[in-house]
């Protein structure tokens, strides 16, 4: 079709790198592009931390559970969630903030994962592999104190940035048929299109590990599903200053 729609459709999460720096003038780009973003109201309620340094990325990959990419990568950022910024923007026109509303943790939310995509985007464009890390938020109150993020902001994801050091194939996604409705939702042919999928998803994981796993997405997603995860965010989002006041 064109370059940025196969770039697109190429995409591959990228678990092992070379150990070659990535160049400053591709961070500015990854970073700049990451800003031109849509974000609500221009709020831009977000803000990123790039690690480098070794022992950092090694305890940052003990918390996000044990996954040696983490530290195994030239650069890692933390994309967060940041209504800190603007209760000082607030605060300089001596107004009081209403932070705690599910709107801005959502807006918050959103705004971060959009940049994330940009800056996704923009680094596979220059040749750079990257995979997110949502363990990032199984222990988000000592990565907050590893980080020393201050009030308002949280930990959404992480997201490991190298040169590739593999070539994985592309995992096959859900049919378009069935993540797109047209004029309403119709839930008449979901068992029927999972099936077909379940038979796509398991041909892929036959061929990818050579025989060695033989499972399905309704598979995956019931087992992931059976048993509630990270319990402890509620408790740690209003410590942090998203109390949900509504």
């Amino acid at each position: 079709m064109n370059d940025t729609i196969n770039l697109l459709k190429s995409h591959r999460s990228i678990r092992k790198y070379k150990s070659d720096p990535i160049p400053q003038e591709y961070v500015d780009e990854i970073l700049t592009s990451a800003q031109m973003a849509s974000s609500s109201s221009h709020v831009q309620a977000y803000s990123v931390i790039g690690v480098m340094d070794q022992e950092k990325k090694k305890k940052l990959s003990i918390l996000s559970g044990n996954q040696t990419y983490v530290a195994d990568c030239p650069l890692f950022f933390v994309w967060c969630a940041d209504l800190y910024r603007l209760k000082a923007a607030c605060d300089m026109e001596q107004t009081e903030m209403i932070s705690g509303t599910m709107e801005n943790f959502i807006v918050s939310t959103v705004d971060v994962a959009l940049a994330a995509q940009n800056a996704a985007i923009a680094a596979e464009s220059l040749g750079l592999g990257i995979v997110y890390i949502g363990g990032i938020r199984n222990q988000s109150k000592e990565v907050t104190e590893l980080l020393q993020l201050p009030e308002l902001v949280y930990p959404v994801f992480g997201m490991c940035l190298g040169f590739p050091d593999q070539d994985p194939m592309v995992r096959p996604r859900l049919q378009t048929n069935m993540i797109y409705h047209q004029e309403n939702y119709n839930t008449s042919k979901t068992t029927n299109e999972l099936m077909d999928y379940n038979q796509i998803i398991n041909e892929y994981y036959l061929d990818r590990t050579k025989g060695k796993v033989d499972t399905n997405w309704s598979k995956q997603m019931s087992n992931k599903f059976q048993t509630a995860s990270r319990n402890h965010l509620r408790k740690y989002l209003e410590d942090q200053g998203f109390g949900f006041s509504e």
